[in-house]
């Protein structure tokens, strides 16, 4: 038997090694480690009584090399799973708990001793505080890095991003964070299922957005009801029933909830086969789901209250515009109306001026159609596609100015959207699209005029309408398309 103080050094460094690192698998690997060169041990292994907490299922050392033998020696017997009871097993308590048992096996010369059982157990009892202070380690840094992603989501969505851009930031950062395969988005749909509309992942999504889960789904009654939903494994889970639950395996499923509002659910699946998620990175990701949905909405307050702003701010413009410009230019073009006739009968040498005036009245009015124009547009929202056929004219037009350089002048005639009908307005929208082509073709091009004219009649006397698109490019040229109303 060995001298029990000769091993007191070796006992004193084991015990001091395994408080050399706070990171838990690391201490893990420093305990089997240290017991088994305490102990001369060949194999040793620590298997934990409740892997999911920690998220490690074991941990274990290699295989100890052997010093050399005679050839007559037989060969080592392989470590039985489990060892057997003959072998030295000692159990860890963390906080009153048993964390593990640390098994030993296959000691060089002879069986385990009174002694070696001894000096584990007081190895033990030190692995025990410092699993203890390592664990406390890890569930503070896993706090820290939860925290810090959420404030980045907080920031990145108050910085004005798109609903769509929102939603892909909260995926992309949960995904990260939980070292998930994927994180996905779920939203409600009109027939009372939920739909992926956002994914984040790793590979390729193929077909993740857009998947459903039907109605009637086991899962689906948990997630409308803003209750988070866990799974060991989504592809065996049978209140899975979407055709993407193969690809994955423990999955967190968690509501974006705030303010008694479901704006949705947050899924974070890993991959088939990998590491459960512990009780801690449960926690910590739902209090994420909760900031996150908080930061959405506060997020489309402040977007909704942004476009209220630009809303009022045109709406001013627009009212200034009537109230003041077209007023004036109305009453100007009257009184050079008056001047015009009242100068029509004063004979030949004052036909420059009439002529001068006749120009000049054309000339506003073609300036207040273009300024009622110009309020019209201030009038649609700016994010949204345009649904009148006014605005897309306006739509038209405004895309022709990045290839023109220039924005083209728009006027309309008589009552464009009580009288044109949808397939007219559809054909008289290509065929001004063509012409703006040809016309952005020409050279030295640097006016454009739009005429849409609900007012004039065909050749036949039936009423239709005219589409006039002129440029000035060379000698001028003048496409004119017109139909039947």
């Amino acid at each position: 038997m060995h001298d029990p103080v000769h091993r007191l050094p070796s006992l004193l460094e084991a015990v001091l090694s395994v408080g050399t690192d706070l990171e838990l698998r690391a201490t893990l690997q420093h305990i089997v480690d240290a017991a088994a060169e305490l102990t001369e041990a060949r194999y040793a292994a620590l298997d934990m009584t409740d892997p999911g907490r920690d998220g490690l299922r074991g941990i274990r050392t290699a295989q100890r090399p052997e010093p050399p033998e005679p050839p007559e020696r037989p060969e080592p017997l392989e470590l039985p799973e489990p060892l057997e009871p003959l072998e030295l097993v000692v159990p860890i308590h963390v906080d009153d708990e048993v964390f593990g048992d640390l098994r030993l096996a296959g000691k060089r010369d002879g069986p385990f001793t009174d002694e070696d059982e001894q000096l584990v157990r007081v190895l033990a009892t030190q692995a025990g505080i410092a699993i203890g202070n390592a664990r406390l380690y890890e569930t503070a840094r896993q706090r820290e890095r939860w925290i810090e992603g959420a404030a980045a989501v907080t920031t990145a969505l108050l910085s004005g991003e798109s609903a769509a851009d929102a939603l892909m930031t909260v995926a992309e950062r949960a995904r990260r964070l939980a070292e998930a395969s994927a994180g996905v988005i779920l939203q409600p749909t009109e027939d009372g299922g939920m739909e992926i509309v956002t994914a984040s992942t790793l590979d390729d999504p193929g077909d993740i957005v857009g998947t459903v889960i039907e109605p009637g789904s086991p899962v689906l009654e948990q997630l409308l009801g803003g209750e988070p939903v866990f799974t060991d494994d989504s592809a065996t889970d049978p209140r899975m029933t979407t055709h993407v639950r193969h690809r994955f395996g423990p999955n967190m499923m968690l509501p974006l909830r705030a303010g008694g509002r479901l704006l949705g659910t947050l899924a974070l699946p890993r991959r088939r086969g990998g590491r459960p998620y512990t009780a801690v990175e449960r926690l910590l990701a739902t209090q994420f789901a909760s900031q996150a949905a908080l930061a959405l909405v506060h997020a489309e307050a402040q977007r909704s209250r942004e476009r209220l702003a630009v809303y009022e701010d045109r709406d001013r413009i627009a009212r200034d515009l009537h109230d003041l410009v077209v007023q004036r230019l109305f009453a100007t073009g009257m009184m050079l109306e008056s001047t015009q006739r009242r100068s029509a009968g004063t004979g030949d040498t004052d036909k420059d001026v009439h002529a001068m005036l006749g120009r000049a009245v054309d000339e506003l009015q073609s300036t207040i159609q273009e300024v009622r124009t110009a309020i019209f547009a201030l009038q649609q929202p700016p994010a949204d596609a345009p649904t009148t056929f006014r605005g897309k004219v306006l739509r038209e037009a405004a895309g022709a100015a990045a290839v023109l350089g220039f924005q083209p002048s728009t006027r309309f005639t008589g009552a464009v959207e009580n009288r044109l009908a949808e397939p007219v307005a559809g054909r008289l929208l290509t065929a001004l699209r063509r012409a703006l082509a040809a016309a952005s073709r020409r050279a030295g091009v640097s006016r454009v005029e739009i005429t849409v004219d609900v007012t004039a009649p065909l050749p036949d006397g039936r009423p239709g309408v005219r589409l006039t698109v002129f440029d000035d490019g060379g000698a001028g040229t003048t496409v004119t398309w017109q139909s039947p109303l």
